[in-house]
């Protein structure tokens, strides 16, 4: 019996994903997605590898971890980042395990656009991300912009030991900081950008969410109240203290977006558009925080 080849192992995982009637929400969209995630990590191939590679004999051994992978994401709902421990945000692979939220933030293309036009990218020094978990954003500016300096804050220690791991895959040490901070409650200084992809779930919706997401940190890194915005208040209350003058805040709270506008309807926020995909980021100035009254 000949060996598969990359093609027939792709098409068989992907039809066993289809017929377990999976939920795909953690960087895949569809069962041929999730399928191409695990071969060709599991392989060690380019996910832009050219067509030849298809017809590519899969090694017994690695036929074998493709096959215990898949029956657990099957078997356990898991998401295939966990399994993996591995996931990319910005056009980078991060180490992920259950500590941490799987990075999946619409921030990333801010990010290759170094923050402009919102910003003037030349100016920016000093960064924060808060709620930083796997570190991800904080991370991925500090690569894609070597002439700033991140603080990452979290409230978790295990998440910040995940986020030490990114930072010393990608020799970051000297530029990102990690600080344990309820919020800003251990936060020091002034920064051009405040950064955070917060817990913005409501409770409603934590009631309702695949058994994917119960694998995830829900407590810590996903519910945040019955409206979803209790965190997202401890920030916009306290931001503009840790903004330089022209210092912009940038947050996304997904669907809590429309209870955020009638919870402050004087907030001139800018809501930002994604070229490839994603909402429920905002971004305000200063200005805006300084001359609102926040109750």
């Amino acid at each position: 019996m000949s060996q598969p080849t990359i093609s027939t192992v792709l098409d068989d995982i992907a039809r066993q994903f289809a017929q377990a009637d999976l939920y795909f929400g953690h960087g895949t969209e569809t069962p041929e997605d999730e399928a191409f995630y695990l071969v060709f990590t599991v392989c060690q191939l380019a996910f832009d590898s050219q067509a030849q590679v298809y017809e590519q004999v899969v090694e017994a051994d690695e036929l074998a971890r493709i096959d215990h992978i898949a029956a657990q994401r099957i078997q356990t709902r898991k998401p295939m980042a966990y399994l993996l421990n591995e996931a990319w945000f910005a056009g980078l692979p991060f180490y992920v395990d259950e500590r941490v939220l799987i990075p999946r933030s619409p921030i990333a293309e801010l990010i290759h656009q170094h923050f402009e036009p919102w910003v003037d990218s030349s100016q920016v020094k000093h960064v924060l991300d808060l709620c930083t978990g796997s570190g991800c954003i904080g991370i991925a500016t500090a690569m894609l912009m070597p002439e700033v300096s991140v603080v990452a804050g979290d409230i978790s220690p295990e998440a910040l030991a995940v986020a030490q791991i990114n930072v010393e895959r990608y020799a970051l040490q000297a530029r990102v900081k990690l600080v344990k901070s309820d919020v800003f409650s251990h936060i020091e200084g002034k920064f051009d950008i405040i950064l955070s992809n917060p817990p913005y779930v409501d409770a409603a919706n934590i009631a309702d969410m695949p058994l994917e997401y119960n694998h995830e940190p829900v407590d810590l890194a996903l519910a945040s109240g019955n409206d979803g915005l209790d965190c997202t208040r401890k920030i916009l209350t306290q931001a503009a203290e840790h903004l330089t003058d022209n210092g912009v805040l940038i947050v996304e709270v997904g669907h809590s977006q429309e209870a955020l506008i009638a919870a402050y309807p004087n907030l001139p926020f800018t809501w930002l558009e994604f070229e490839f995909g994603g909402d429920g980021v905002f971004l305000l100035n200063k200005a805006a925080l300084l001359e609102v009254c926040i109750q």
